[in-house]
């Protein structure tokens, strides 16, 4: 009988991990081969139709009980040619006819011009690369010969450099921005007759960093006084530090700001420690949201901070248990939670423009009652499923998560994800795939600091370009307080040829 048991046990044992093999291997698969968008063809059409299931009107519009999705009959508006932007410069090109054919083909009359046609067309000009011959003029007392004067030497952020701020910039905007490495802008520039050694570029980008050093903190003062903050953080590798080089090294992100003020400040530090979050968020007291890392949840109890969570996190195991599934298309236990979490952020659309006051009236009459369902349903499953499997798994993260996951019902401020941090941080992740490491922890730490300035100024609508160079200039200048603030990205004076917008505020 024993001997029966035992094979009973061990026969169930290697089906179950046969099961969550089988689950890995089709996940696995669909990182490899499938379509890296988490939405589903449902959730596609319903944002195309702009329609709901439920109302998500302001407080007083009743839901109604209906599955079915109205899409409003409407004409396509043609689609013509893009207009070419009216702050471009234009250069008139004139086309006229002979003066043998200025007569009329039937009297000889001289013709009149009665008009004109007129069709534009982008031209390019590559770049070119030119020097300013910085000449001081000296002065001396033609009697005596003494008393010598010379013009003074302007300020420069990189005193003794060759460099103008607008090479600077240009050279910060192409490895940050445009994720060109530094040896691909050396091959640029020589291909322009210019002689720039990639070793020049990066002392002059760890330089810059050290240089920038009072914006930044004035954006730090002005993020830790924030009522809510989101933070993430990423791995970066460098070769030359107290680790090994294949060690992990990591790059802290925290984002902050209402639109057009926006603040996202990246920081380097060798550890993933806790001490690093503890350090990041000295002196706020504000709400803190951030996925299920363990560490932040040390700094909220230290702290006594509101420690909100990330849907977006929760939702995207579901997905993955869904696609671990021989046919994801009758995944219907995934599919519950999906559809919940979905309907959430279908009223989130929809109440996003709304106030403060009503966003949570919204939130107290529908959000809420998704929530408690959602909850139920993930009781009632954490006693069917294997904990080990794909679903299971999610359901136990999220069950986990679940007191973090209610605050936003309580706070209008709070989103449902940290989606924020996450676009902000994804543009240093692609650079990374092209510059691959950095050499030094110096490096790391003056590239943390101009992705923190360029990626605030991309947040507030201001090309990045523009504000390095405007910021670069101007930075020696500045010795108070008031001059430091008007460096920053929302104070700056912009004028509409020099800056031009982004139209990415709410990043």
């Amino acid at each position: 009988m024993d001997a029966t048991n035992d094979m009973t046990k061990t026969l169930t044992h290697l089906t179950h991990r046969v099961s969550f093999l089988e689950e890995e291997n089709r996940w696995l698969k669909s990182q490899l081969f499938g379509r890296s968008s988490e939405k589903r063809p449902q959730d596609i059409a319903v944002e195309q139709a702009q329609q709901v299931n439920e109302a998500e009107g302001l407080p007083g519009v009743t839901p109604e009980a209906t599955e079915s999705v109205t899409i409003a009959a409407h004409t396509r508006a043609r689609l013509g040619k893009k207009k070419i932007g009216s702050q471009l410069a234009r250069i008139e090109v004139i086309h006229d006819l002979p003066d043998g054919e200025k007569v009329c083909q039937h009297d000889g009359t001289a013709l009149e011009r009665i008009g004109q046609e007129t069709a534009e067309q982008l031209h390019f000009v590559p770049a070119q690369v030119k020097v300013f011959k910085h000449i001081r003029y000296k002065y001396a007392c033609p009697c005596c010969r003494r008393g010598v004067k010379t013009a003074p030497v302007p300020a420069h952020i990189l005193p003794k450099s060759k460099a103008s701020p607008s090479l600077l910039a240009h050279i910060v905007t192409a490895k940050y921005v445009d994720a060109i490495p530094l040896y691909r802008q050396e091959a640029q520039f020589a291909r322009l007759g210019v002689d720039l050694a990639r070793a020049t570029m990066a002392s002059w980008i760890i330089k810059l960093g050290e240089a920038v050093v009072p914006i930044l903190n004035l954006l730090n003062e002005q993020l830790l006084e924030s009522p809510l903050i989101q933070c993430d953080e990423t791995r970066v590798q460098v070769l030359s530090s107290e680790k090994a080089p294949t060690a992990e090294h990591w790059i802290w992100v925290r984002a902050s700001g209402p639109p057009h003020r926006r603040i996202i400040l990246f920081d380097y530090d060798p550890s993933r420690g806790g001490a690093v979050p503890l350090r990041l968020l000295d002196g706020f007291t504000g709400i803190l949201q951030t996925d299920g890392y363990e560490a932040y949840c040390a700094v909220a109890e230290a702290k006594g901070l509101i420690h909100a969570g990330c849907y977006a996190h929760a939702r995207r195991r579901f997905e993955d248990a869904r696609k671990s599934q021989a046919d994801p298309s009758r995944d219907g236990q995934s599919k519950v939670a999906l559809d919940l979490i979905g309907r959430l952020y279908r009223i989130e659309r929809e109440i996003k423009t709304a106030s403060p006051a009503d966003r949570m009236a919204v939130r107290r009459a529908q959000s809420a009652l998704i929530v408690q369902e959602l909850k139920a349903w993930l009781d009632s499953m954490a006693e069917r499923v294997l904990p080990q499997s794909a679903l299971g798994k999610a359901v136990f993260y999220m069950l986990g998560q679940y007191p973090k996951l209610q605050h936003f019902l309580h706070h209008p401020e709070i989103p449902l994800d940290t989606n924020r941090v996450e676009n902000a941080i994804r543009p240093f992740c692609i650079g990374r795939k092209n510059w691959l490491f950095c050499q030094t922890t110096a490096g790391a730490v003056a590239s943390a600091r101009l992705y923190s300035l360029i990626e605030t100024a991309k947040a507030c609508s201001v090309e990045p370009h523009a504000y390095l160079s405007h910021l670069f200039a101007e930075l020696p200048k500045a010795t108070t307080a008031d001059q430091f603030e008007a460096l920053l990205p929302w104070n700056a004076e912009r004028n509409n040829t020099i800056w031009g917008g982004l139209n990415k505020g709410s990043f």
